[in-house]
């Protein structure tokens, strides 16, 4: 990927998408793609971010290159993105790259890692940092290629039947929570679940499971979270900042006309950065809905949070001594995380220590 060229057509498709040159008129026929996702339509953020994607593309196209989206189930489970991807059963798929760390955790970087980058340290990292051509590098050898295309921002801490006060409290429960966060869970006692976002409402309900993670307020208040379990924790220190990805069959990509690539890059670019806006509107208005229904909000004990970022680390080595592409992310990824807390400590820190507390009246 050409980052200057990414950066530039992004700024030109953000002012003014009519300065966008004209397509050649030797362009070949007019090419259709798929896109399989892992969420259902009802989640307008995250399985519109993928709906935004393909309509930029057609426009930006003139409509000459064309993907219509589908939802989980539609064509493959919410967990089978890669693998429909990287078989070519569709060109292209809309995912969290987390949901893969079974056939190689270092994928768990594409999204993010508990007690991790925020969102805006994950796109300087992925863009500027070197992220997003480590992790292309590991795509590689699953025959595709990634790009950024959404993030949710930092996460509450998930839903629970209980309070969970104290570390004994997490020992036996059954929760949903998939990537690295779910192996530190694992390492707290907890039983640990992965499903996709259709089918956690029914397990929460009928008490197949005790907990749940998703996002925010908003995509959880349209699952209705609330009305199975009223205890939402805060903060989502599993996922402080966590980016789904645009997959790209290698073989589908390669065939494109340049020009399809870039504009593709773009729009996944766009989409990567609308969202997270997208999100935290329409969470801090879902927040006081959920008051309103009687969610009772809880901050995770300092007990917890302390045992689970000691957990994440030894998970980090564990994983480390183990994976080779693990290990040599790992070392950058954790050499940028202590250059840019170190600066945002002075910089975003101490302004929102201040200014968070003490609003404008």
């Amino acid at each position: 990927m050409k980052r200057r060229n990414l950066i530039s057509y992004a700024t030109v498709a953000a002012t003014s998408a009519v300065a966008l040159p004209t397509l050649s008129q030797t362009e070949p026929q007019q090419i259709k793609w798929r896109m399989t996702t892992s969420w259902p339509k009802s989640l307008d953020t995250v399985f519109g971010g993928a709906q935004q994607i393909c309509d930029r593309v057609a426009a930006l196209t003139n409509g000459r290159f064309t993907i219509t989206p589908y939802q989980a189930g539609e064509i493959v489970g919410g967990l089978e993105v890669l693998d429909a991807v990287q078989q070519g059963t569709v060109e292209c798929g809309h995912t969290a790259s987390s949901y893969y760390k079974g056939k190689n955790p270092t994928l768990v970087f594409a999204t993010t890692l508990p007690f991790g980058l925020t969102a805006q340290q994950q796109n300087a990292w992925l863009y500027h940092g070197g992220g997003l051509e480590a992790m292309q590098k590991v795509y590689a050898n699953f025959n595709i290629i990634n790009f950024p295309a959404g993030n949710s921002g930092v996460q509450m801490g998930g839903w629970f039947k209980q309070e969970i006060k104290t570390l004994a409290d997490l020992n036996g429960l059954r929760m949903r929570i998939p990537g690295l966060g779910g192996d530190v869970m694992n390492k707290l006692g907890v039983n640990v679940q992965v499903l996709p976002g259709g089918e956690i409402y029914l397990a929460l309900e009928r008490g197949a499971i005790d907990a749940t993670k998703w996002t925010g307020p908003y995509d959880d208040e349209k699952l209705g979270f609330y009305r199975a379990a009223k205890y939402y924790y805060y903060p989502g220190w599993w996922e402080p900042g966590a980016t789904v990805d645009v997959l790209i069959n290698l073989d589908a990509w390669n065939k494109l006309p340049q020009e399809y690539q870039e504009i593709f890059q773009t729009a996944a670019y766009e989409t990567n950065l609308n969202m997270l806006a997208q999100y935290d509107v329409l969470n801090s208005e879902a927040l006081p809905r959920l008051i309103e229904k009687g969610v009772q909000f809880k901050a995770f004990s300092s007990e917890i949070m302390e045992a689970a970022q000691k957990a994440a680390l030894e998970v980090y080595e564990e994983n480390a001594s183990k994976n080779g592409s693990f290990k040599e992310v790992y070392q950058q990824w954790k050499k940028f995380r202590e250059q840019i807390f170190n600066w945002n400590k002075v910089n975003e820190l101490s302004f929102a220590q201040f200014s968070f507390n003490n609003s404008l009246k």
